[in-house]
This record gives C-alpha cells, sequence and structure tokens, in this order.
C-alpha cells in the first residue's frame, strides 16, 4: 500500500471500527501458526551455499555468540528493559538474521573494528550520480515535510519512491525497479545490511528520533553515510536500533490490527524481517473486517520462514535468555 495513503486508510478503518483500541487488544499464542516452515527465499540459500555452509551451522554460530559472550548477553538485556520489550524478541532477531542472511562474527569485539573502519571509508548515498540530498529535494518530495519525526518522515519519502520513481522514468532518467533503501541506501551492493542486528541504512534513518529518545545517541542524517554505517556496526547503538525497530512492530500491530504480538517472537522477528508493520497490520486488519461480516473467525498474525525458526527453537532461546 502507498505509505501517503496509510494515514487516510488508517483513519477510516478506526471510523468504521477496524481497528481495535489497545486495551482490545487479542493475545497471540506462542507458537507457529503453519505447521511446516514456509518457503526460504532463492537468495538466502545461493548466499549459504557460496560460503559453503548451511542453516543449521549459522544458526549454531550465532547461538554459541550468544550463549558465550557476557557482554553481548548483558547490552541485549540492558537496551530490552529500555525498550519494553523482552529480551527474547532481540535473540530472536539476530538468530534470524545470522542463520538467513550472513554468518554472526566469532567475537563481538569484531563489530566494533568494523564500526570504526567506515568511518576511514569513502561513499555517498547516491544513485546514478544523484546524491539522495538531492534526490528528496525534487519537488515530488515536497508533501513530506510536513510530516513529524524521523519514521514519518522517510516512510513517506519511501512511499513517494514507491509510487512515482520505482521502475520509471521521471525527467529523462530511468529509475530502477527496486527498493529505495537498495537503490539509494546500500553503495556496496544490493541487498546489504550490517551489524548484529543486520540493519540496512534506511531503517536505521526511520528509527532514529526514537533510539535519540530513549538511548540519547546523536540522531543519524543521510548526509552523514559514515556516520549511518558506523551506528549500524557499533553494537552499542545497533542493538538499541534492533530493539526500536521490535516495539515499533509490537505497537503498530496493537494500535491497527488489534493483536498484542509481545508474547510470540516468532511474529516480531517476521516483522523485523519484512518491514513496513503498518502495512501489513493494516491488510490485516481489514482482511479480518471482512472475515468478521461473514461470520469466520478471524486470522493470527502468521510467521514467515525466518519467524518459524524463532518459534520452532523458542524453548532452547528461551533458556539461553534465563542465563541472561
Amino acid at each position: 500500500m502507498n505509505r501517503l495513503r496509510h494515514s487516510i486508510v488508517l483513519s477510516a478503518l478506526l471510523s468504521i471500527g477496524i481497528v481495535s483500541q489497545a486495551s482490545a487488544a487479542t493475545a497471540v499464542p506462542p507458537g507457529n501458526r503453519n505447521e511446516v516452515q514456509p518457503n526460504i527465499p532463492r537468495g538466502s540459500a545461493v548466499r549459504t551455499n557460496a560460503n559453503k555452509t548451511t542453516y543449521d551451522k549459522k544458526y549454531e554460530k550465532v547461538r554459541t555468540l550468544l550463549e558465550t559472550d557476557r557482554k553481548l548477553q548483558q547490552k541485549i538485556k540492558a537496551t530490552a528493559k529500555a525498550y519494553g520489550i523482552e529480551p527474547i524478541h532481540m535473540v530472536g532477531a539476530i538468530v534470524g538474521e545470522h542463520t538467513y542472511n550472513v554468518d554472526a562474527y566469532d567475537h563481538l569485539q569484531t563489530y566494533y573494528v568494523k564500526a570504526v573502519s567506515y568511518l576511514k571509508s569513502s561513499f555517498t548515498f547516491s544513485y546514478d550520480g544523484e546524491l539522495v540530498d538531492d534526490f528528496i529535494n525534487r519537488p515530488e518530495f515536497a508533501p513530506c515535510e510536513e510530516t513529524s519525526g524521523s519514521h514519518a518522515l522517510w516512510s513517506c519519502r519511501e512511499s513517494i519512491w514507491e509510487s512515482r520513481f520505482r521502475g520509471k522514468m521521471v525527467d529523462g532518467k530511468r529509475f530502477p525497479n527496486d527498493r529505495f533503501s537498495a537503490v539509494f541506501f546500500q553503495p556496496f551492493y544490493a541487498g546489504q545490511t550490517f551489524g548484529i542486528g543486520q540493519l540496512n541504512p534506511l531503517t536505521a534513518l526511520l528509527m532514529t528520533d526514537t533510539v535519540n529518545k530513549i538511548s540519547g545517541f546523536e540522531r543519524l542524517s543521510h548526509k552523514d553515510p559514515q556516520g549511518v554505517y558506523k551506528a549500524i556496526m557499533d553494537p552499542d547503538v545497533s542493538l538499541a536500533y534492533v530493539a526500536a525497530t521490535l516495539k515499533h512492530g509490537i505497537q503498530a500491530y496493537r494500535r491497527i490490527a488489534g493483536f498484542d504480538i509481545s508474547k510470540n517472537p516468532g511474529v516480531t522477528a517476521t516483522l523485523y524481517n519484512l518491514g513496513n508493520p503498518e502495512m501489513r497490520a493494516t491488510r490485516l486488519a481489514t482482511e479480518n473486517q471482512k472475515r468478521k461480516q461473514r461470520g469466520e473467525p478471524m486470522k493470527l498474525p502468521e510467521e514467515n520462514y525466518y519467524g518459524w525458526l524463532v518459534n520452532d527453537r523458542l524453548d532452547e532461546l528461551q533458556e539461553l535468555v534465563a542465563k541472561f
């Protein structure tokens, strides 16, 4: 759904009672809704095979890191508390990313070293010679300046990209049929994510006001790509962005779809993986309203392949978290 339309749709849903109030949220029970794991994307399989490893080996590697690194355990526990979520949600997101994206490093210290290296690198957030700062100053993006907060601002800009530029010819320039984050915010290769939370730069820009407010870290700017990459590589900062993203997804599903997903780490991990929780919550709310009108039971939020793994290994991961 076009994000500019989202606020209009959400207002309509509120007016006709599709969106439940927080006090009436339906608790989503633990466990998977799917009996078997949903299909894993081909890209994940290609990356894993190219590195001559397996999903099980990658899972064991990240689990070992979480199990043996006391400093990381303490950071996760403290960060989760600051953001009002259970540590298992952060563990689930980290496990999912490093099982299906890239291998975890053996030591937390390696992430700090990588973070510093980006300050010395020369790269820009740009496409075909056009800096993202110049791009978002095109007249099409003017409505976004009326928004408040980093999440609303960058969501608006992403929506404009989807509706006005993605895969289109604009002012004599052809733009790729790809995500905004992949085109402008991944200067090394598309699909690139970094750090213990495997964040992409646009996610960090979306959540920077929340992280600034709760953790006190300096706000990130698209004009300082090196600073953005350092933040998503530095575990001290990156973990705050992981927690903020998870918290945002939980709040969106409660506010829009009327579901409390805080007891289902597989669902929160799924949202962390997919992004756009408002859009997904709106779709679910709309579908459940139609089901209600037909006298059918409501549909609960479901996990994808990534969240399915988290729920499937939940007992083991909960046991690990209990040692934090």
